[in-house]
C-alpha cells in the first residue's frame, strides 16, 4: 500500500507530508483547495508528464516522493522481475526531481527511465482520474476490461496467438512477394545472374582482403622504409665509430681489462656482453630485412588491382568478404525461389494455410474463453450496480467477430446495458450518464479488484453527477472495496466522507505574499467540524453538527455489517 507521499514546491505547495492508513482514505476540501494536485502529484511520481510550469514560483526545483510497503508475493515477484530493488521490509520508494531542463527519476536510490516506472506503477497502484470513466464510452476499452477480468487463462492463449498472428503475417507477406509478371520475373532473374557473376568470377578468399593491404602498404612505403633501416643499421652496427655496436664493443673491451680486480665488475661485463650480443643479433636481422626489400612494379599493380576489384564488390554487397559471401547466398536462394516459383508459392501456400488453420483454433479457444468471462462478470456487474442503487439494470458483454484476424485475435467487445424495465440493452455509449459511468467504473473496479495484486486504488471524484441515496450506496461499495484494499478518494459529498477510516483536509492558505496548499489528518470533533461544512452549513451550528453525527454514526453501522 502507499504509505506515505511527500510533496515540496510543486504548484501551489510548499511542502507537505501525509502518512495514509489501510482501508479508505477520505481527502475533502473546499473547491480550489488543490485537492487534484495532491493526487496529481502521485501520477507525476509514477512517470506523469511533468514541465517547468509546475514548479512553485522562485523554487529551483519540484520533488515528490511516494513510499509503498508490498506485502503480495505476486507484487514483489513482479517489481523483481523489472530488476527494481526491493528493501528487505518490502518498501519502495520513489522520489522525482523535477527541474527547469529535465526530471530525475530514483526508485530506492537507483536512477530510473520513464518506461520502467510506467511499467512500475502498472504494478504498485491503479489511479482512476476525473475523465477516465469517459474510457468506458470507447469500446475497445471494452476487451481490455474483459480480458483482464479474464485474467492468466486469457493471457496465455493471446501470448500464442500474438506469435502465430506474426508468423502469418510474414508468409502473407513472402506470398505477395512471389506475385511477380513474367517480365518482373525475368528483370530479377537477370540481376540476380548478373551480381552471382560478378562475385564469383573475383574467386574471393577469407583474410585475403586484410593480406593484400598489408602488402600494399608495405610495398607503398618500401622506400621510406628502406632509407629508416639504413639509418638505424648505421646507429646501432658496428661499421661507423658512432654506431651503437661498434660503442658496446668498446666499452667491453674497458671493462673486461678490469674485470679481475672486482666480482662486480665481472657482474656489469657480463651484462654489457649480452647487451652488445642483442645489438649484434638485431643488426643483423635489420640488414637481412634489408636484403628481401625488393619493389617489385608487376606485383604492386596487381595486388592494386586486386584490391580495386575486392573494394569494388564490398561497396556493392557488403563491407567484408564474409557479409559479401552472406549476401551471395541470399542471391543464391532467391534465384532458386524465381527458377521454381510456382513449386515455392505453393510451399507458402501450404504454410499459410497451416498457420491460419493454427491461428482460427486459438481464436475459437481465446473466444471460448470470453464468453465464459464475459457471462460471470455480467452476473457480478449487475450485482455490483444493484448495490450502487440502480433500481433495474441489464448488462453483458457482446462479442463480434471482426473482418480479420489481429495479434489479439478475432474479437470485439461491446458492453451493453439497459436501465429501464422493458427497454432492451444498447451499447454503453448510448446509454449512460456521467454519473452512472462514474458507478459502472467503480462497480467494474470492486469487481475486478480481486483478479489484481495491486494494493492501492485512487479515486479522484469518483461522486460525480451523484447525490443522495446514490452517494450513500457508493460511500458503502467504497468501504466494501477498502476491506481488501487501501483505497484513497477524492470527494464533495458528505455521505462519502463520512464512510472514511482516515479523513484528511485540504487547504489553501494565505502566507505573507504567497498562497500555499496544505494537507492534514483529522480527527475527533475536526471531522464532524468538516462534515458539516460539507452538508453545506457556512457557519457550524448544533443542528449541522448533529446531521454530521448521525452521518457519522451511519457509516460506523453500515461497516459493521
Amino acid at each position: 500500500m502507499l504509505v506515505s507521499l511527500h510533496v515540496k514546491n510543486l504548484a501551489l505547495i510548499q511542502e507537505t507530508e501525509v502518512y495514509f492508513g489501510p482501508r479508505l482514505n477520505i481527502l475533502t476540501g473546499e473547491t480550489g483547495a488543490g485537492k487534484s494536485i495532491i493526487i496529481g502529484s502521485v501520477g507525476l511520481a509514477l512517470g506523469g508528464r511533468g514541465d517547468r510550469d509546475l514548479i512553485r514560483t522562485g523554487a529551483d526545483y519540484a520533488l515528490i516522493e511516494l513510499v509503498f510497503h508490498l506485502e503480495k508475493e505476486g507484487q514483489l515477484e513482479r517489481v523483481k522481475k523489472l530488476d527494481i530493488p526491493v528493501e528487505e521490509d518490502g518498501l519502495v520508494i520513489l522520489q522525482r526531481r523535477i527541474m527547469p531542463q529535465r526530471s530525475i527519476s530514483k526508485v530506492n536510490g537507483e536512477t530510473v527511465n520513464a518506461k520502467l516506472l510506467k511499467e512500475l506503477s502498472g504494478v504498485l497502484i491503479d489511479i482512476h482520474g476525473q475523465h477516465d470513466s469517459q474510457q468506458l464510452l470507447q469500446s475497445k476499452k471494452h476487451l481490455e476490461i474483459l480480458d483482464d477480468f479474464a485474467g492468466e487463462e486469457i493471457t496465455g492463449i493471446k501470448k500464442e496467438i500474438k506469435e502465430k498472428y506474426h508468423i502469418y503475417r510474414k508468409l502473407q507477406e513472402q506470398l505477395k512477394e512471389t506475385n511477380l509478371d513474367e517480365r518482373e520475373k525475368e528483370r530479377e532473374l537477370s540481376l540476380a545472374r548478373f551480381e552471382l557473376e560478378e562475385i564469383e568470377s573475383a574467386s574471393l578468399k577469407e583474410g585475403e582482403d586484410e593480406e593484400l593491404e598489408n602488402s600494399y602498404r608495405k610495398m607503398s612505403n618500401s622506400r621510406k622504409i628502406a632509407e629508416v633501416l639504413n639509418n638505424v643499421h648505421s646507429l646501432t652496427g658496428y661499421e661507423s665509430d658512432c654506431g651503437a655496436g661498434g660503442a658496446a664493443g668498446r666499452a667491453l673491451r674497458e671493462l673486461n681489462s678490469v674485470s679481475a680486480f672486482d666480482t662486480s665488475l665481472e657482474e656489469m661485463a657480463g651484462m654489457l656482453t649480452d647487451i652488445d650480443g642483442l645489438l649484434n643479433d638485431f643488426n643483423r636481422i635489420v640488414s637481412d630485412y634489408l636484403s628481401d626489400l625488393e619493389f617489385d612494379q608487376n606485383l604492386f599493380l596487381q595486388i592494386e588491382e586486386r584490391l580495386n576489384i575486392i573494394n569494388r564488390l564490398k561497396d556493392k554487397y557488403g563491407s567484408t568478404i564474409e557479409e559479401i559471401f552472406q549476401y551471395q547466398q541470399q542471391k543464391q536462394e532467391e534465384m532458386e525461389r524465381l527458377l521454381d516459383a510456382d513449386a515455392y508459392r505453393e510451399k507458402l501456400e501450404k504454410e499459410l494455410k497451416l498457420a491460419r488453420a493454427g491461428l482460427e483454433k486459438l481464436c475459437a479457444r481465446a473466444t471460448k474463453i470470453r464468453k465464459d468471462a464475459g457471462k460471470k462478470l455480467s452476473a457480478l456487474l449487475i450485482d455490483a450496480l444493484l448495490d450502487l442503487n440502480f433500481n433495474q439494470v441489464d448488462f453483458s458483454v457482446a462479442l463480434e467477430k471482426k473482418e480479420g484476424i489481429g495479434p489479439d485475435g478475432w474479437d470485439d467487445a461491446a458492453f451493453m446495458i439497459s436501465t429501464n424495465p422493458g427497454e432492451p440493452r444498447r451499447p454503453l455509449a448510448s446509454v449512460a450518464s456521467g454519473g452512472e459511468l462514474s458507478r459502472i467504473m467503480l462497480a467494474l473496479k470492486t469487481v475486478t479488484a480481486g483478479q489484481e495484486d495491486k494494493d492501492t486504488f485512487i479515486f479522484d471524484e469518483i461522486d460525480t453527477g451523484i447525490s443522495g441515496k446514490t452517494a450513500w450506496k457508493v460511500s458503502q461499495k467504497l468501504a466494501l472495496l477498502g476491506k481488501t484494499r487501501q483505497v484513497i478518494c477524492i470527494t464533495h459529498l458528505p455521505q462519502i466522507a463520512a464512510m472514511a477510516d482516515n479523513h484528511f483536509v485540504i487547504e489553501k492558505k494565505s502566507m505573507e505574499e504567497s498562497t500555499v496548499t496544505a494537507i492534514a489528518e483529522i480527527r475527533g470533533d475536526a471531522i464532524l467540524d468538516e462534515l458539516a461544512r460539507m452538508l453545506g452549513s457556512d457557519t457550524i451550528t448544533e443542528s449541522s453538527l448533529a446531521n454530521a453525527r448521525e452521518l457519522k454514526e451511519m457509516a460506523a453501522n453500515t461497516k459493521q455489517y
